[in-house]
């Protein structure tokens, strides 16, 4: 029996169900959603948890869309789905209603112009589907309104309000009130800010919003969704229907990711079942109202790896430029209190910050904790515990799996080579070709202290330290783990000038700080047994220092020796 295709990429319900994708029934959301009878909620998740496919389903449900044949595909979509149990106060609903759905991600643009027309055009994209409402209209300026917008000739005043427009024109139209589905509404917000038109940008959202959102009688309900809660004052002002429904949130908890049996039931059909324990590690981790979640956009993708090669590797599938861009800044503005809680976190413990919901991107660096916030919120910390005092909500929060902390690694190393290309290591550099023991280690020591230790003890994170530090030598060659002799040094450099005499490296990891004098003496020794100046000699070098170097935390101890070498010495 031929497996069914996995849905990597696939966010329109239609598609998901009728090309026959594996899909994972989030439809009683539906159910929740019509009995809570919210009127304007918004849902907040990480990037690629669902939002839009959630919104494709709520469409297919409840549109009519003035095509009886189209109406019993889409009700033919629902067959067999959890939803087709919920009762017929539920179901009566299917086709009922005018919808009206825009996503704004096609917004994430360079500059304003192209933003703005972006937005603009996928407006005018919704009033061409919705044409036909045209004929309806009493009024000739109605229609005349109607028409320009759909062939792309709206004034500009025109926009700020055209979504309560175009509702009004469906409500005179069909005699029913529009249902309004907003996906991704806080793109064109993040894309603004970090390319300098957020004010612009914000105003624009906020009338839209307003306009549609607030008092208007042609609207039945709506949804929107986004990573954040942008505050009220910023975009929601004065909208006092709006329900957020958050990751803090206990409602919809499971609707939104994987569930555990979700995943394990997702495995066994794909015959990986034995991988539930790097699933775990990997993806899980999340906890949304209290229900543990997977991510679904990197489940989906590890598995589809497995369905051809049942040993291979998890990796970190889920990714969001502008979103690691802020963990990015954050290890750059990092102060040493927010370093030492970065290498908490890279340790699998846990910290504690105030929490509050609402962010608005203009405020983001005006204090450590907005930025706390934000990477809790978008999925790159989660909660273990809250706590409340006073006034003031404080969560305990950790990183949530291996493929999250493997992005704060990338986020670290990078932000380590682009600190070590802008300093003048000239002085390290000297020392380390002069044999200097005293002034490499007070230059090098001076360079751990402002690092970001995440595998803090590890001898293999001081190799790739080291690595980082002297890749910018001029002229050199920089080897690392390569055979020589009888084992392997840890690093080697030399440069082409064989006047100048190589430096071989050996490091050792303390586990206590007064270890570290005889773990110099060992690593000469192992450097001087092992003969890991081996073939020096024949590359027309006349001698080599070695480097003995032990590292306790942030702090370093370093020995050299002087080795002649000779050509005619045994090799």
């Amino acid at each position: 029996m031929a497996l069914r295709p996995l849905p990597i990429g696939i966010d329109d319900f239609g598609d998901m169900i009728r090309d026959g994708y594996y899909y994972v029934d989030k439809s009683l959301f539906i159910k929740e959603l019509w009995e809570k009878k919210g009127k304007v909620n918004l849902f907040t998740r990480p990037r690629r948890f669902g939002k839009t496919l959630t919104l494709s389903m709520l469409q297919r449900f409840f549109e009519d869309t003035g095509s009886e044949e189209e109406n019993s595909r889409n009700r033919a979509l629902f067959d067999g789905l959890a939803i087709m149990e919920a009762g017929d106060a539920v179901t009566a609903q299917r086709n009922k209603y005018p919808v009206i759905s825009l996503s704004l991600k096609s917004a994430r643009q360079p500059d304003k112009r192209l933003a703005f027309a972006c937005l603009r055009e996928e407006i005018e994209r919704e009033y061409k589907r919705h044409l036909k409402a045209a004929d309806s209209l009493a009024l000739s300026a109605d229609r005349r309104r109607f028409i320009n917008m759909a062939e792309g000739q709206g004034r500009e005043e025109d926009y700020v309000t055209a979504l309560r427009f175009l509702s009004d024109c469906l409500y005179q139209a069909g005699g029913r009130r529009a249902v309004i589905l907003l996906d991704e509404y806080d793109v064109p917000l993040e894309n603004a800010y970090f390319n300098g038109f957020y004010k612009e940008m914000s105003d624009f959202i906020r009338s839209l919003f307003e306009s549609a959102l607030k008092g208007n009688p042609s609207l039945e309900f709506a949804v929107v969704t986004g990573c954040l809660r942008i505050s009220k004052e910023s975009i929601f002002t004065g909208l006092n229907n709006l329900n957020v429904v958050s990751i803090l949130s206990d409602s919809y908890a499971e609707y939104f990711g994987f569930l555990e049996e979700e995943v394990e039931r997702m495995l066994e059909d794909y015959g990986c079942e034995k991988s539930i324990d790097l699933m775990k590690k990997w993806y899980d981790g999340y906890c949304f109202g209290g229900r543990e979640v997977y991510n679904p956009w990197s489940v989906v993708s590890y598995v589809n790896a497995l369905a051809a090669n049942p040993s291979a590797f998890p990796r970190p599938y889920w990714s969001n430029t502008s979103s690691n861009s802020i963990v990015k800044e954050l290890v750059k503005r990092a102060d040493l209190s927010v370093k030492q809680e970065l290498e908490e976190l890279e340790q699998g413990k846990s910290i504690e910050k105030p929490i509050h919901e609402d962010v608005t991107y203009d405020t983001m660096y005006e204090s450590q904790d907005n930025l706390w916030n934000f990477l809790f919120f978008t999925g790159y910390l989660k909660m273990v515990s809250m706590r409340m005092e006073g006034n003031t909500a404080y969560a305990s929060l950790a990183i949530p799996n291996a493929e999250i902390a493997s992005i704060y690694e990338n986020s670290i190393r990078s932000w380590f080579r682009e600190e070590v290309g802008r300093r003048d290591l000239s002085r390290l550099y000297q020392a380390l070709e002069a044999g200097d023991a005293l002034v490499f280690e007070e230059e090098l020591s001076g360079l751990l202290r402002q690092t970001i230790s995440f595998m803090d003890g590890r001898e293999s994170f001081y190799h790739g330290f080291l690595l980082g530090v002297l890749g910018n030598m001029q002229d050199c060659l920089v080897k690392s783990n390569r055979e020589a002799g009888n084992g392997r040094f840890d690093i080697c450099v030399r440069s082409l000038d064989v006047s100048r005499p190589p430096a071989v490296l050996e490091l050792k990891a303390a586990a206590v700080f007064g270890q570290m004098d005889a773990l110099c003496q060992e690593a000469l020794a192992q450097i001087e047994e092992k003969g890991y100046d081996s073939g020096l000699a024949e590359e027309g070098y006349g001698g080599v220092w070695h480097f003995g170097i032990a590292f306790f935390k942030k702090q370093c101890r370093v020995k050299t020796a002087y080795r002649p070498l000779s050509p005619y010495s045994k090799i």
